[in-house]
């Protein structure tokens, strides 16, 4: 890139003029030629093999914009300078093969993607403009988020807003405003490419990355698995709390599978990912309101010490116990799931001390939050401990409601109307009409189901 431009501008004070005159073919021609001067024969064979037979490098380079922005000394970082230099040196006398063996993809692809929707929307087709849309976001920009996310979360913010912003004016907009939309979204994808093409990232930023990545994505599925611990030591049944430690446990290991089979075998699609997250994140959001409504009502009742010795003291059932493996499971499994990915992608800037550093930082502070609660759970009234808990669950689910409607939308099973909203995604809150009324409605039943039940205590006669 750095050799194209000053091809294309020249140098001022020196006897280097600007060849702008050239067709661009020539000029990118020239700059690729230029750039492998400083290589010898060795070093692209050498290269070719790394190319043949290593992942990791085929992910460094994993397009065209990366093999004409990413340095030598930025890829050193990541894959050592003796790899860093003949991959390099290969890509820069072939660099057809990052698009030909279908690496295609990154900002490339969403740029090209992008056009090719505007065009179906000036012929007026919106369905096509919409698929083409939809693929820019997931084939082209969504497999970078995990690298920018560790960056730069503002900016990816703006640029899924963005995306959607552009998908509402193909639906509901004017051509004018489609072309507005695509015009920021390529701003945007510049500011994409200034971000990750640069230098590695800084040690401290690595840390505070991996740090909060975890306390974010983890909190959540604490907040519901330590809810679940605490109720069954309320009960007094540790024959069915190794169902619940079962399933965390489970989703860790599947979590850490997920890893494997993302990073040495196929590639998880952006439209899996959001769809599974989507999917997982309604139906936690289902099952938690409806046991949220369930806990109150006993609370509302005053009749937890007479529920509890009646009921609970029984055997619970096989299925009832599986179930709860299954929510501790989904609760866990949906945070490893994003997790792994993003700390696939801080792991690409070198810093291993500093992503282990945080990392076990994180681990620690959800184990004191989880020693605390649990500690904080023992010690509370039984009547107030399952009240408070009933308000807790019903928010996570209001949350939940929240981010899997995200979730379809940008799969694009679900469309999308952008309001001028906050987007607190630790809140599941998105600027877009569509999750504003999923977690409204979900409010709303918690909230008359919570009216209900404490109308119904207060006709029944003390237990």
């Amino acid at each position: 890139m750095a050799l194209y431009q000053v091809v294309s501008q020249g140098v001022t004070g020196t006897s280097m003029p600007s060849f702008s005159a050239l067709p661009d073919e020539d000029r990118w021609a020239l700059a690729f030629f230029a750039g492998t001067l400083s290589y010898d024969a060795g070093m692209r064979e050498r290269g070719g093999q790394l190319w043949k037979h290593d992942g990791a490098a085929r992910k460094e380079f994993a397009d065209l914009a990366a093999v004409t922005t990413v340095t030598e000394a930025a890829a050193a970082g990541r894959i050592g300078p003796d790899a860093a230099r003949d991959l390099t040196a290969f890509l820069r006398s072939q660099p057809e093969v990052a698009t030909a063996t279908g690496n295609a993809g990154g900002l490339t692809l969403s740029r090209t993607r992008l056009g090719e929707s505007l065009a179906a929307i000036r012929q007026g087709d919106k369905p096509t403009a919409t698929r083409l849309a939809l693929s820019a976001y997931l084939d082209g920009f969504e497999p970078l988020e995990p690298s920018l996310g560790a960056r730069n979360k503002a900016l990816l913010t703006e640029v899924e807003n963005g995306m959607l912003a552009y998908r509402s004016a193909i639906a509901n907009g004017t051509l004018a405003h489609a072309e507005a939309a695509a015009q920021k979204l390529d701003y945007l994808f510049a500011e994409v490419e200034r971000e990750l093409g640069g230098e590695s990232a800084d040690p401290l930023t690595t840390f505070l990355g991996s740090l909060t990545i975890l306390l974010r994505e983890g909190l959540e599925a604490l907040l519901i698995v330590v809810g679940m611990v605490a109720f069954l030591k309320k009960a007094n049944r540790p024959d069915v709390l190794r169902y619940v430690h079962g399933g965390w446990i489970a989703a860790l290991a599947t979590g850490g599978l997920t890893w494997a089979v993302a990073t040495y075998f196929v590639n998880i699609s952006g439209a899996s990912r959001e769809v599974t997250e989507g999917l997982s994140s309604l139906f936690a959001a289902l099952v938690l309101l409806s046991v949220g409504l369930w806990m109150h009502q006993k609370s509302a009742a005053g009749r937890w010490q007479a529920y509890l010795k009646e009921k609970l003291s029984s055997a619970m059932s096989k299925r009832s116990a599986w179930a709860l493996f299954g929510l501790s499971f989904l609760a866990v499994y949906r945070e490893v799931f994003e997790t792994v990915l993003f700390y696939s992608a801080l792991s690409a800037d070198g810093n291993g001390d500093a992503l282990l550093g945080g990392l076990g930082l994180g681990v620690v502070l959800l184990a004191v939050l989880a020693w605390v609660m649990l500690r904080t759970s023992a010690r509370m009234p039984i009547g107030k401990f399952f009240s408070i808990s009933s308000i807790l669950v019903a928010v996570l689910a209001v949350v939940l409601a929240g981010k899997g409607v995200a979730g379809l939308q940008e799969a694009g099973w679900l469309g999308a109307s952008p309001i001028a909203a906050p987007r607190i995604e630790l809140l599941g809150m998105y600027p877009s009409t569509e999750t504003v009324v999923a977690q409204i409605i979900v409010l709303l039943i918690a909230v008359s189901g919570f009216a209900m039940n404490g109308y119904r205590g207060r006709r029944l006669p003390p237990a």
